[in-house]
């Protein structure tokens, strides 16, 4: 194989051409009426919008946008610009009432609250992997950066019980984007379109039921920088292609990078292809311009989050056999 740093170029044409087939070919097999896509404001669900819009018409597509109170505001002015642009129509649900309801704010903040006693919900968080992977070497410890907004910043190593709970409750929020998906999807008869790409599939960066829960995923196969390929070549619009991607499930910004890849995506998505394609490490590194030692704790760290996640891409495992009886 020769790896090299353009392996991940494709020809955007024929590629988006491949993709707009598969939507319609799943929107026809399931006898659906069109393609129901929650909208984010950023490059992912913009691309698989532009996609759909593409594939079946204006008329066939839905945006269904899914604010809460620790969105970043530019979330739903993006995401209202995207659907402008493409010329779809959507809805806007706050989500925030429900998340109440559901306890997750209580529910985080209480665990919060068992190791910095004067947090309250005023205060900014959020929580990152150790920086600069290819840098220097570290464990995926997550650190919890609280900010009172009054230039007061602690960070907190977490320890499982705490990071555990804190992602439980964080990930109700996608998890209650979803459910609103599915009315929306099942009332207008219509497929629930995923944006996860390659690069977060692989690593596991989805949440189970949340992100994950959905009909079809026509960029699952990309990654991420192929995403930014077909995006400029639709003409995404432009403030979607610049901002930076985070999960957006913090009061405190994070981006992608920080919260849990620890490199930028353009080294991500060369590494990650040469670990799913046994590429050599001396050959690795030499395409990369990084030493062996650079790549081979990029490979541990993948090879750590991809077994780690490895139930979030199975189905459940049941007792049936092959041929469709009880074991």
């Amino acid at each position: 194989m020769n790896f090299n740093k353009n392996i991940l170029k494709v020809d955007s044409e024929k590629e988006i051409n491949r993709i707009c087939e598969f939507l319609k070919e799943q929107v026809q097999a399931f006898k659906k009426q069109g393609i129901l896509i929650g909208l984010s404001g950023g490059i992912d669900s913009a691309l698989c919008a532009a996609l759909c819009v593409r594939a079946l018409g204006q008329e066939k597509v839905l945006g269904l946008i899914l604010p809460e109170k620790e969105s970043s505001p530019a979330s739903k002015t993006y995401a209202l610009k995207c659907a402008q642009s493409l010329g779809i129509k959507t809805e806007t649900i706050d989500i925030s009432p429900v998340l109440e309801a559901l306890g997750t704010y209580r529910k985080r903040d209480a665990v919060i609250q068992e190791i910095i006693p004067d947090y309250d919900s005023n205060y900014r968080i959020k929580i990152s992997l150790p920086p600069d992977l290819l840098t220097r070497d570290a464990l995926n410890f997550f650190t919890l950066t609280v900010d009172n907004k009054q230039g007061n910043i602690r960070k907190v190593r977490l320890k499982k019980k705490t990071l555990y709970g804190i992602t439980a409750a964080t990930n109700t929020k996608q998890r209650m984007r979803m459910v609103h998906l599915y009315y929306y999807a099942e009332k207008m008869n219509l497929l629930v379109c995923g944006t996860t790409n390659r690069s977060e599939t692989q690593q596991g960066f989805f949440v189970k039921f949340g992100d994950g829960g959905v009909d079809i995923e026509p960029i699952a196969h990309l990654y991420k920088t192929q995403v930014y390929q077909l995006s400029n070549f639709l003409g995404i619009i432009e403030e979607i292609i610049k901002r930076p991607p985070s999960p957006d499930t913090f009061s405190f910004e994070v981006d992608d990078e920080e919260f849990y890849f620890r490199m930028p995506y353009e080294k991500l998505d060369l590494l990650l292809y040469a670990w799913e394609n046994h590429v050599p490490v001396a050959v690795t590194a030499y395409a990369m311009n990084l030493s062996e030692e650079q790549v081979k704790r990029a490979f541990r760290d993948i090879t750590a989050k991809y077994t780690a996640t490895q139930h979030l891409r199975m189905l459940p495992p049941d007792l049936y056999d092959k041929s469709g009886d009880k074991a």
